[in-house]
This record gives structure tokens, sequence and C-alpha cells, in this order.
């Protein structure tokens, strides 16, 4: 879990306490103090560096205790260095199944979750990472003037497209515990046909045919993530949609309201990800709720 000063964290830090936990998670309360932001800004002065490690080591022991109360195993982490690397380097020595990150942070000296941190992190890590969104704590978040109340059941909507990194996605989120009352919106997207250079292409039989094989493989997409869900006694609901995935994810899970959006990784991380990968990064970046970008260790070579 990666924090720091901001109001947003405080998002990021809600969401580990209000979610239900498997018996023996362990949680790495994790600040880094930017020393490339702090030097550039005031120049090297060893006794405000000092002054910025101290409240960083401060703030991850006060986040610490405070989820030590909920018989949480939580170990507090000060380091320095660049967030965007660091954060995912110490994912990676601790052997991370999920790193949790705000959509942004502080805008003073400790620069530090801004939306390319989160971006980075997503980009990068060796698991899975859940960008927090909370309209109470964002002041950027859409619906933050009206935010109130607490929720009870979440209401997590799944995009899949029927490959093995989406259901990887499914089987993580039946493999976890939820709020009572939770509920599942599974849906996959028909992208829209574009016409190619030779008219024939768009005939109407053709495109007709096109778009039929692709509703029919969304169609089994949904139904297959359904069966995984549903196993679990989660309540679901399904539906099939047209467009451009990155919109229509993102416009379905404003439009429905959910509390947060699960999407499979499709690659590898950093410059060997694979182009399908951009989706999962386009929705994790603009989607108005909290977004889990789910990376299967196994079906990405332990990368």
């Amino acid at each position: 879990m990666a924090i720091d000063s901001s109001p947003l964290s405080e998002a990021v830090i809600n969401e580990v306490e209000t979610r239900p936990w498997p018996s023996g998670a362990e949680v790495c309360v994790l600040t880094v103090i930017d020393l490339l932001a702090l030097t550039s800004t005031v120049g090297y002065l060893e006794p405000f560096i000092k002054s910025e490690n101290d409240a960083a080591k401060t703030l991850a022991e006060q986040v610490a205790e405070r989820l030590g109360k909920l018989n949480l195993q939580a170990t507090p982490l000060a380091v320095e260095g660049y967030p965007g690397t660091t954060i995912v380097d110490e994912a990676e020595k601790w052997g991370a199944d999920f790193v949790f990150v705000g959509s942004h942070g502080h805008s003073g000296f400790v620069r530090f979750l801004l939306g390319s941190i989160a971006k980075a992190v997503v980009q990068n890590a060796p698991c899975s990472v859940e960008i927090v969104r909370h309209p109470r704590h964002d002041k950027d978040h859409p619906e933050h003037n009206k935010a109130a109340g607490v929720r009870e059941g979440m209401r997590i909507l799944l995009a899949t497209d029927g490959s093995t990194y989406s259901a990887a996605a499914a089987r993580s989120i039946a493999e976890r515990p939820w709020p009572a009352g939770s509920q599942v919106r599974i849906v996959s997207v028909v992208e829209q046909i574009v016409p190619a250079v030779d008219p024939w292409y768009a005939a109407g039989a053709v495109a007709d045919r096109v778009r039929e094989d692709s509703a029919k493989r969304s169609e089994e997409a949904v139904s297959a993530a359904e069966s995984i869900i549903t196993s679990v006694g989660i309540k679901t609901e399904t539906a099939v949609l047209e467009g451009s995935p990155k919109k229509r994810i993102v416009e379905a899970a404003k439009d429905w309201g959910a509390h947060i959006v699960v999407v499979g990784s499709h690659g590898r991380r950093g410059l060997t990800r694979y182009v399908l990968g951009s989706v999962s990064e386009a929705v994790a970046m603009h989607a108005h709720c909290s977004v889990e970008v789910i990376r299967d260790r196994a079906l990405l070579g332990g990368t």
C-alpha cells in the first residue's frame, strides 16, 4: 500500500481498511521520499531531507498501527527514491500480490502519487495493481460534492474479452472475500468494424459476419466469466456492448455507478507489454472509480 501525506492517500487507506481480507493477509505500508523533487526545489539541504524522512517514517508507522488494530499484519517502510520505480521495486522485493496506489496525490515538495506515478506502477508492477479513487477524498472525482455514507456492498464491473487474462481477472474476483451485498456486472465490448481501403471488406454480408462472430465471442466471454463468479455465490449480471473498448468500459462503469472496475492485463510489464495492454491502462487512467488491473504471474511467464 503506497501512500503519502495527501488527502487522497486516505482513500487508499480506507480501501484497505474496509475490505474483508483472508486470514494471514499482510500489508506493507510504503512511503517514498522523492529526493529528486526535494533537491530540485530547495537544493540539497540535509536537515530538510532528514525532516522529510522522519515525517515519512512516522506516517508509515501510524498507518501500520491503524491497520494492526484491524488484525492485519502491517509493516511500515519509508525509503528514498523516485516513487514510480521505487514502488515497483519494493513490490518485487516484498513479493506483493497486489499494489494499492492513489490516482494522484501531494502537489508540494513530496510529489508522490501524481497521475504519471500511478501510470508507471500500472505499466511496470510485477503483480496486480489497484488505482484507488474515492469521491470523498478526491476533489477531481465527478461525484466529489455529493459523496456521503458508507457503502454496504460493492458494485464491481468486470470487463472481459474471453482471453486467459480476463479469466484470471474473473478468478481474482471469485477468490477474494467482498463486503456483504456486493454484486458484479460483467461486460464485453464488440469493437466496431473500421472499413478497410478495399470496399468489399465493408460490404454488408462480410461486415455482418464479422460483427456476428465478434458478438458471439463476447457472449461466450461474459458467460465464461459469469460461471466463474457465480460459483462462489456472488450476484452477477451481464451485458454485451458495442464501440471502442477503452471508451465503453469507462462509460459502462460510470452509468452503472461502479465502485471498482476489474480488468485483466494483456501482456508483460514495461517495454515488453503487448499493445492490447493499452485497454487496461486506458481504463485505469480514465475511469471515474477505482480500477484493478489483474496481472497473473503464471500467464506472464513469472514476470
